[in-house]
């Protein structure tokens, strides 16, 4: 419960100094096809405009789907919604979070029978990398494995 006695600040007045909260829905955007050849749905991603946003969105991987073991220099954080993967030795199941630091590794993620991710990719406070949004998650036809960056 607010306390009626402390001075209260307006939206305007709070603008002045900080940016106001960015609110878009995953359902807005059209999927797109990812560098793994899964589909992303890109809620957030840096821009010219504005080149510190992170890269947000839901991550949806086909029966069959995954990746192989590779590594980034920013951090990132998964939130898994549906389905199950395996991860390195770990099932990723809905509810489980994982946080990854920078400089990280990701392990080796398959799935049988499909998955949602809800993903954020940030700068690395350590390291200072930016994500990377273009020709990763803007594929204009299913990209190649072999032809994958593994090392950023």
């Amino acid at each position: 419960m607010p306390d009626d006695t402390k001075p209260k600040i307006t939206p305007e007045e709070a603008a002045k100094t900080h940016n106001a909260p960015i609110i878009r829905r995953p359902d807005d955007m059209s999927p797109e096809v990812a560098r793994f050849a899964n589909l992303s749905q890109m809620v957030f991603h840096p821009t010219p405009d504005n080149p510190t946003e992170p890269n947000a969105g839901i991550l949806t991987y086909g029966p069959g789907g995954g990746f192989p073991l590779h590594k980034h220099d920013f951090a990132q954080v998964w939130y898994m919604l549906e389905g199950e993967c395996q991860y390195g030795d770990q099932v990723l199941r809905p509810g489980d979070l994982v946080y990854m630091q920078d400089p990280h590794f990701e392990y080796e993620m398959r799935t049988e029978a499909g998955c949602k991710i809800l993903f954020v990719q940030y700068p690395g406070p350590t390291t200072g990398e930016a994500p990377i949004y273009d020709g990763r998650f803007n594929q204009k036809e299913k990209p190649k494995l072999e032809e994958q960056d593994l090392e950023r």
